[in-house]
């Protein structure tokens, strides 16, 4: 479960990525504007770290944005870190790209196998607990012979389309550019809002 909050964040998640993503190598050109239309969220197993991933466009393209927010400095992370926020609840928060957050890639390596681990976005209110719809259904899932190792993943190379890592079993391809298709045999979709359209956001294979 991701806990909600109503909050102002400064900057914006809308003004960090429109700042950052022009600069990879992955980006589209810094003169295009980008807007947000979707994002999902993935369960931290410690209920610490916020693991969100946004779905933008820029031009007719769609990127895949996906985002880690942290109450403190990641160590040995440095080269991933794209800004500090002020979360007007939360205090200071610590943002990264997702790829080069252990606890992300974990979660999305569990997800893109077995299809679990996708966090109920909640909102506490005087009535109770509210439920935040998505705009964004993601289907994972593939891995059928038993328990599985979804840790210890490590950085291996970035495209204009795609990062890939790997472990000591599985390559992860990410699509920082998703495009439409079927999900893979193992792996991950999104479905967003509107007419239906399907892109594949990642896919793993044996090594």
């Amino acid at each position: 479960m991701a806990v909600l909050h109503h909050a102002t964040i400064t900057p914006t998640k809308a003004a960090l990525i429109s700042g950052w993503v022009p600069s990879r190598p992955w980006g589209p050109p810094s003169g295009d504007p980008i807007t947000i239309v979707g994002s999902f969220r993935f369960d931290d197993p410690e209920g610490r770290v916020g693991l969100e991933t946004h779905l933008v466009t820029a031009g007719d393209v769609l990127f895949q944005v996906p985002l880690t927010y942290r109450d403190g400095p990641l160590a040995g992370a440095e080269d991933a870190l794209i800004a500090t926020t002020e979360h007007s609840v939360l205090g200071t928060r610590w943002v990264y790209d997702g790829l080069g957050d252990p606890v992300f890639v974990l979660m999305l390596a569990a997800f893109a196998l077995t299809g679990q681990g996708e966090a109920l976005n909640m909102f506490p209110s005087d009535e109770g607990w509210v439920v935040a719809p998505s705009n964004v259904r993601i289907h994972g899932g593939g891995w059928t012979h038993g328990l599985v190792p979804v840790d210890g993943f490590e950085f291996e190379s970035e495209s204009e389309s795609a990062s890939v890592l790997h472990n000591d079993r599985f390559e992860l391809t990410v699509f920082r550019r998703p495009v439409a298709g079927e999900r893979p045999g193992i792996g991950l979709t999104a479905i967003l809002d509107g007419p239906d359209r399907e892109v594949v956001l990642a896919q793993i294979r044996e090594r």
